[in-house]
């Protein structure tokens, strides 16, 4: 081959390339811009560096969201605190971060509130189905007293919690037929998290949950191990779900928030003006996360249509079909969570 024919080649090549990143970068969903900070410079003493883990990709909100907080943080301690960013559980999952939090090796995660359970018994309350009907009802809840009281349980352990963020709705996806009744799901196999409500859940609905960490699915759904699976509409296409699931229900089953963790090891060491910059920065960070991650669903389910799923939206009846069945799932749980928080909770939707 001739360095003439060489050259042309690889610029053919260069070219294809570019062309498919064009192509990836279309089809990734638009996000709403990040926000110019707000508010004066911090003073306070000391130099510090923040690793900040998630599980989450750099594809979804959680990461735009977290953008933004290392933007304000930096910006506000004028580069006195630097924030670096690990996403897709490149420091180890949720509970893996946590106990690094406790160790005092790392300094901040956000993990959902699912894995985290088994350490605050309470937060088995996101976990309940159909409680948060509006994401109003849930932001009211999250930001309120309610929120507060949630925060305050998880500081403890060697950790600080000083925010909340969003992961979503969870939505059902599978490769067998149409989801539209608690019927449809009888005997489906899917798969869920390893979190004895959401097993109580899907097997009061009459399918078959199958626990099995996230990093298996796509091959457990390409393979047929397991006939479906539930998630935020963002997880589902950047996860690429649509490619080996042909159906999708839009239940709002389970809205599930993310919480801001700090290590206590290092939040001691902070100054309380930082202790409190983190506090503002995480607040605003989570209702900008909030923000992206609603006005991206709208986006995602078109792309996801577009793609060849079939998505189903149910009507205000059959929602209620699913609600009263998953009912006995309240009578199973309420002693443990704590029937007045529920109730408090239930009260914020009326």
């Amino acid at each position: 081959m001739t360095t003439t024919t060489m050259t042309r080649v690889t610029s053919m090549i260069g070219a294809a390339l570019l062309g498919l990143t064009a192509l990836q970068a279309n089809a990734a969903p638009e996000m709403p811009p990040i926000p110019d900070v707000q508010g004066d410079v911090v003073q306070a003493d000391g130099d510090f560096k923040i690793k900040f883990s998630i599980g989450t990709t750099q594809s979804g909100a959680q990461y735009r969201g977290l953008e933004y907080f290392e933007k304000i943080v930096e910006q506000r301690s004028d580069g006195h605190i630097q924030v670096e960013l690990f996403p897709g559980a490149q420091l180890g999952d949720d509970l893996q971060a946590v106990s690094a939090l406790q160790s005092g090796t790392l300094e901040m995660t956000a993990p959902s509130t699912s894995p985290l359970v088994s350490m605050f018994p309470k937060f088995a309350l996101f976990d309940l189905p159909f409680l948060f009907p509006t994401p109003d009802v849930a932001d009211q809840v999250l930001d309120g007293d309610i929120g507060q009281q949630m925060l305050d349980e998880a500081s403890t352990n060697g950790l600080v919690a000083i925010g909340w963020a969003e992961n979503g709705y969870r939505q059902l996806t599978n490769s067998r037929q149409e989801v539209t009744a608690p019927e449809d799901l009888e005997g489906l196999k899917v798969r869920t998290m390893q979190n004895p409500i959401h097993l109580d859940i899907w097997r009061t609905l009459g399918a078959n949950p199958t626990p099995m960490s996230f990093a298996e699915l796509f091959t457990a759904l390409e393979q047929g191990v397991v006939d479906g699976q539930e998630n935020p509409w963002i997880t589902i296409q950047s996860s690429r779900f649509n490619e080996v699931q042909d159906y999708a229900t839009e239940t709002n089953h389970v809205y599930t928030p993310f919480i801001t963790l700090v290590s206590e090891r290092f939040w001691s060491r902070l100054p309380a003006e930082y202790q409190q910059l983190l506090r503002d920065a995480a607040q605003q960070m989570g209702e900008y996360e909030r923000h992206v991650g609603r006005s991206m669903n709208d986006q995602i389910k078109q792309d996801l249509a577009d793609s060849g799923m079939q998505i189903t939206e149910l009507t205000p009846e059959q929602v209620k079909a699913f609600q009263d069945k998953v009912a006995p799932v309240y009578d199973n749980w309420r002693d443990q969570i704590g029937g007045e928080l529920i109730d408090q909770v239930r009260a914020a939707s009326q």
